[in-house]
């Protein structure tokens, strides 16, 4: 087993087959097949089933996946130091990320290091769950993960740092504005009035849902899954919505207005990485994450 056929075999798993998987090596595809049946022969089990023109991964192709990551990304992590060495600041960052944080602190944090870092492709994958985020971290298909929690984040295998607290807040249905200009309401206020919310397990659906069963009458309107739609809905007049702070900025510069909570409910934002083995570029981008962290000190989660 050689490095060459366990990135081959991931690439027939990250295009979802032969076909694809060879048009982005840039190979032909039975030079792409053939250095996978000889994987399997070494191995002793076949990796994919072969459905028609499709692949779907057998059991020990999904036993293979995270351990066959850990290693390119080892050797990737491998050849960079040697490149860093010769002054060669070029390469490829793998980040995922929850959609919150993506906005902010991410947004901030990219802008900083592809500033030091020019030369540097930062890729971001979307994840929607903290455990997601982690899992792709400690399987080595991203080396940052960037979470956003209800709790101050901890998990195995994985180095945790706490970035900052977003407290949560209503972005105004400009049609249906009726708080006046104290700038926080409590959430008994939102009585009365049509909100916009994720789906369940988010904090900002868990604040609405708390104040219904708290005998608050509010109206949810709409439920969507991609976060993208809500500030468009709010502008639409569908209903406000309750979303972390770092959406403020985007939706006062679509004209919106943004109120604060009381009492305080806080997302908690971290960036996860693999504790060793980490490629120059992902030490740099953890270097900017830490530069960030100490701008927000008051919002690191107190020791017990």
């Amino acid at each position: 087993m050689d490095v060459r056929q366990l990135t081959y075999f991931l690439a027939v798993v990250d295009h979802g087959g032969f076909t694809r998987a060879a048009e982005q090596l840039i190979i032909a595809q039975p030079s792409l097949s053939q250095t996978i049946k000889g994987l399997e022969r070494e191995l002793g089990v076949p990796l994919f089933h072969r459905i028609g023109r499709r692949v779907v991964l057998s059991e020990a192709g999904q036993e293979l996946v995270g351990p066959a990551r850990v290693v390119v990304r080892d050797l990737e992590a491998a050849r960079a130091a040697v490149d860093e060495l010769r002054g060669v600041r070029s390469g490829r960052l793998d980040v995922v990320a929850m959609p919150s944080p993506g906005i902010e602190p991410l947004t901030a944090m990219i802008a900083a290091y592809t500033r030091a870092h020019p030369a540097v492709t930062v890729s971001v994958e979307a994840a929607f769950t903290p455990e997601e985020v982690a899992a792709a971290v400690r399987t080595g298909s991203a080396e940052i993960g960037i979470l956003g929690s209800e709790r101050p984040f901890r998990a195995a295998e994985v180095e945790v740092r706490h970035l900052e607290q977003q407290p949560l807040v209503l972005i105004v249905n400009p049609r249906a504005d009726t708080f006046g200009d104290d700038g926080t309401i409590g959430r008994q206020d939102l009585a009365g009035h049509r909100v916009v919310v994720s789906q369940r397990g988010s904090l900002m659906r868990r604040l609405v849902d708390d104040a219904l069963a708290g005998g608050v009458r509010l109206e949810i309107t709409a439920e969507v899954a991609h976060r993208t739609s809500v500030l468009p809905l709010v502008l639409a007049g569908v209903g406000h919505a309750v979303m972390p702070s770092s959406w403020a900025p985007l939706a006062r510069a679509a004209g919106l207005r943004v109120l604060g909570i009381e009492p305080v409910s806080v997302l908690h934002v971290a960036v996860l990485s693999r504790p060793a083995h980490l490629t120059p570029a992902a030490r740099a981008f953890l270097a900017v994450a830490d530069e960030h962290a100490s701008r927000h000190p008051d919002d690191h989660p107190r020791a017990p």
